[in-house]
């Protein structure tokens, strides 16, 4: 369709800036005036107010991001032909940056990263696990689904989804296969030498945390002696820290019964199931109640900021976080602090941890500062992409 003949997104006066810069996210308070009777998923072409075309992107009316934006180009449009090159570009990337023995593991998609705004797509073997977080993109969930299925021929596609993405995009997708066959029940992948099972149906997110593969690796560096490890999912930092680092043993504790199944499924198929212990336990409480004292503490918790509103409150909590993980470390132990809450920036948590020690009257040492892995890259003209810190610091 002709840049002429799509439908006009109205900019105010003064908002247009960001998307010359490309960023990919027209908010609804940017916009000026949308034509009547636009449905979900339509492309559309954002111009200034005094119409200039900038960029064609999809509209969605029950999103805050109104317009998605894909193509700085107004003449080239968002047809398969679009969508197949943006696609190759991102499993071009993974193929030159993943180890060669574990290129099929690892995030292919990575939403803005890959200016594929809304696409998450990981691979695990023969499988796929795609996750939308945008309605108007999940509007074209069968040709995007037709072209993976082309590019990579996979056994299967699994379609994964988030509960407060779903709310607040009005996305209708469920959980379920979309091509191919059905993943296994938890089959066996390979990371930093590891073995892993997984569950690409029940468990978290899409399958499991690509993005701590550097993280856990160099985490071990430093790591020995008597460790603790605070939501640890399937055991990720742990079987690194016992592998890769000086750790004698491992107490690993999280909330959820299915993962720590997997972790001791893990623990047993690397044969370190003797050095470390998995614990179902609230974390904080554990925390709070705890009164041993350990050469390592890892503290990886879910996501505490979801809205802009909860920013204070999770900040509050990562405070208290660390304040409990740096009581119960031994003079020149290691913390491994990480946040995944995209809406607290670097320097946030910076000043967080700097908080938490002066409180604590300890004295925090920052080794390094990390983010996420180079299969979850950020994209200059959309830093918000830039989500995961992870400080490893020396602690007197």
């Amino acid at each position: 369709m002709s840049a002429d003949s799509l439908p006009k997104i109205v900019l105010k006066s003064r908002r247009a800036q960001p998307f010359y810069a490309h960023h990919p996210w027209v908010f609804a308070g940017a916009i000026q005036h949308v034509p009547a009777s636009l449905t979900p998923g339509q492309e559309v072409l954002v111009v200034s107010q005094e119409g200039q075309a900038i960029a064609r992107g999809l509209f969605n009316p029950d999103s805050q991001i109104q317009v998605r934006l894909y193509q700085w180009d107004k003449d080239s449009p968002l047809d398969a032909d679009f969508w197949r090159q943006r696609l190759s570009s991102a499993i071009a990337l993974r193929k030159q940056i993943l180890p060669a023995e574990e290129n099929a593991y690892g995030r292919l998609v990575f939403s803005e990263g890959d200016g594929l705004s809304g696409l998450t797509v990981d691979r695990f073997g023969d499988w796929l696990s795609v996750q939308f977080t945008s309605r108007a993109l999940a509007t074209r969930v069968d040709l995007i689904s037709d072209l993976l299925m082309e590019l990579l021929q996979p056994a299967g596609i699994w379609l994964r989804t988030e509960k407060g993405m779903t709310a607040a995009e009005g996305l209708t997708l469920t959980d379920g296969l979309l091509r191919g066959n059905g993943p296994p029940p938890p089959f066996t992948i390979q990371e930093n030498g590891i073995q892993y099972q997984i569950d690409l149906v029940e468990g978290q997110k899409t399958g499991f945390y690509y993005d701590q593969r550097e993280n856990r690796r160099a985490a071990a560096r430093y790591l020995r002696g008597n460790v603790l490890d605070v939501c640890c999912y399937s055991g990720g930092f742990t079987l690194n820290a016992l592998k890769h680092g000086r750790a004698e043993f491992v107490t690993a504790i999280d909330s959820s019964a299915a993962a720590l199944q997997l972790a001791r499924q893990n623990a047993d198929l690397n044969g370190l199931s003797e050095r470390c212990r998995f614990e179902q336990a609230d974390a904080l409480k554990f925390l709070e109640q705890a009164s041993e004292k350990y050469d390592g503490i890892i503290l990886d918790p879910p996501k505490f900021a979801r809205t802009r509103g909860g920013l204070a409150r999770a900040a509050k909590a990562y405070l208290k976080w660390n304040s409990l993980a740096l009581s119960h470390l031994q003079p020149g132990g290691i913390l491994v602090t990480c946040s995944c809450s995209g809406l607290i920036s670097a320097g946030d948590f910076l000043e967080i941890v700097a908080t938490a020690a002066l409180e604590s009257r300890r004295s925090v040492r920052i080794l390094e500062q990390r983010g996420q892995a180079p299969d979850h890259p950020i994209a200059s003209s959309c830093l918000e992409n830039s989500y995961l810190k992870c400080l490893i610091c020396a602690v007197e």
